[in-house]
């Protein structure tokens, strides 16, 4: 017997709550049915309310303002930090300088926010390294003399304390629950605003910034402009889970890329700085990059994981170890490295002197060296790489090389390698250029023109090149078939 189906639908709202002190932010969820299923993925028609979140909180954010030495002609524009100036000018942190006054002082300004009811703070460090004076202005209108307390550079965090009474703190979160997609807010004083709110969602975590490689950043489209700089990023339970710290900008402000500094970053620091004003950090003495399929395959490897030791530093804990050049170091005492930022910042939450077990591939074979870690000084650890004979033309590379000349040899310490004077074919397609300085093919050392021409002829078509360029060491994928 046929039986029919009937297939009824209803159309039901639901509720969706983010409560902080027993407010309730509200978002209404309308659930879509079709002929297939009775509730499909529901449809946002409201967004939260923030008024409750941000009068709990504001008055914990403060405005920080900073005098400093006015040493040299007041450049226009966003203010930088030291470490900025070989960074790619689209990533900038973002103080907020003031109109200049008569005298050999200048000021700028960031926000910061209290995290103890004895004063503390937690900012940027680029908003109050070097300054003579610290001022903060609280939302009250009281305003109060800082002093610093330590400031990180590798991380950008600093810590400042103020001597005041009944002060409001905020309540630290956990960067680590953060969601893709999940609300977030930012307070601060862009422009010099002051308690100046925005809003947006989280849009990827552990981002890896070209002068962050320590920092796996929190990634937003909370509009940030100078002076959110040091301003805290809170979820929806009023919580701080990252510091605003810098902007992808073509322009000088906001276009949609906002990144925060994670509260479990920033308060590893802070601990270290509230106990002894200075951060102890692991070192390596390793160069590294990580791989693409290309080089990954390049090391017989089916996957791109890892990070490639591009270059060992003399004397340092890998360089003692055994670590070589070649080697695709792809785990830390069991913790598996997905990439170069991610062995960066594992080692950096190492202490010194620790010993760590390192498990690396080399020449196809799995290893695991144990490494006592040194101590890192201004963020040297791990970094990430940003001939008089006749020449030779090396068979399928297509590049013509020839011997290196006293000059080169002398720059490069070892003597090591051979000159790129012409490219084309496959060295032209895999971006090797004239005055490169080929080191190595794969892990094997090139010592004149003969030793890569005869790498090349017994290599298979994929293969990697350890070139020296611009007074750094990268392996590059070249596809010789």
């Amino acid at each position: 017997m046929n039986r029919k189906k009937i297939l009824a639908s209803a159309v039901a709202a639901a509720f969706v709550t983010a409560t902080f002190a027993g407010h309730d932010f509200l978002a209404t969820l309308v659930p879509t049915a079709t002929a297939e299923t009775a509730a499909a993925e529901p449809r946002v028609v409201g967004l939260p309310d923030f008024t409750e979140l941000v009068n709990l909180t504001g008055p914990a954010v403060v405005n920080i303002s900073a005098t400093r030495l006015k040493l040299t002609k007041r450049r226009e524009g966003p203010s930088r930090s030291p470490q900025e100036e070989d960074a790619p000018e689209s990533f900038r942190h973002y103080g907020m300088p003031t109109p200049d006054r008569e005298g050999p002082m200048r000021r700028s300004g960031g926000s910061g926010f209290i995290i103890s009811a004895d004063g503390l703070i937690l900012t940027n460090a680029h908003v109050v390294d070097g300054a003579e004076e610290l001022n903060v202005k609280l939302s009250d209108k009281r305003e109060f003399k800082a002093k610093v307390i330590g400031v990180d550079e590798v991380t950008d965090v600093a810590l400042i304390k103020i001597e005041g009474s009944k002060l409001p703190v905020l309540k630290i979160g956990d960067s680590s629950a953060l969601k893709v997609g999940e609300w977030v807010i930012a307070i601060g004083s862009p422009f010099g605003f002051d308690n100046t709110v925005s809003a947006g969602v989280v849009s990827a975590k552990t981002r890896s910034l070209p002068n962050g490689n320590y920092v796996p950043f929190i990634q937003t489209d909370v509009a940030i402009n100078p002076g959110n700089s040091g301003g805290p990023l809170l979820n929806l339970k009023g919580e701080v889970v990252g510091i605003n710290s810098q902007i992808y900008s073509q322009s000088g402000g906001y276009m949609g890329l906002s990144f925060a500094i994670p509260m479990d970053v920033a308060m590893e620091v802070e601990t270290q700085l509230a106990q002894g004003g200075k951060i102890q950090r692991g070192r390596l003495g390793v160069s590294v990059q990580s791989l693409d399929q290309d080089l990954a395959r390049s090391f017989g490897m089916t996957t791109p994981q890892g990070a490639l030791v591009s270059q060992v530093q003399e004397d340092m804990p890998a360089a003692k170890a055994g670590i070589k050049a070649g080697d695709v170091i792809l785990k830390v005492d069991g913790d598996a490295i997905e990439d170069s930022a991610s062995l960066s910042r594992l080692i950096a939450g190492k202490k010194p002197g620790e010993t760590v077990a390192i498990n690396l591939l080399r020449d196809g074979q799995s290893k695991q060296v144990p490494v006592a870690l040194g101590s890192m000084e201004r963020g040297l650890l791990a970094t990430t790489d940003k001939g008089d004979a006749d020449a030779v033309k090396a068979g399928r590379l297509g590049a013509v090389v020839q011997q290196l000349n006293e000059e080169a040899r002398r720059a490069l310490g070892d003597g090591r390698g051979v000159m790129v004077t012409e490219v084309e074919g496959a060295a032209e397609r895999a971006g090797i250029r004239p005055g490169d300085v080929i080191l190595a093919v794969n892990s094997a050392p090139v010592t004149n023109p003969a030793d890569l021409k005869r790498l090349i002829a017994g290599s298979g078509d994929q293969i990697a090149l350890l070139v020296h360029r611009d007074d750094a060491e990268i392996f590059v994928p070249v596809k010789l078939g």
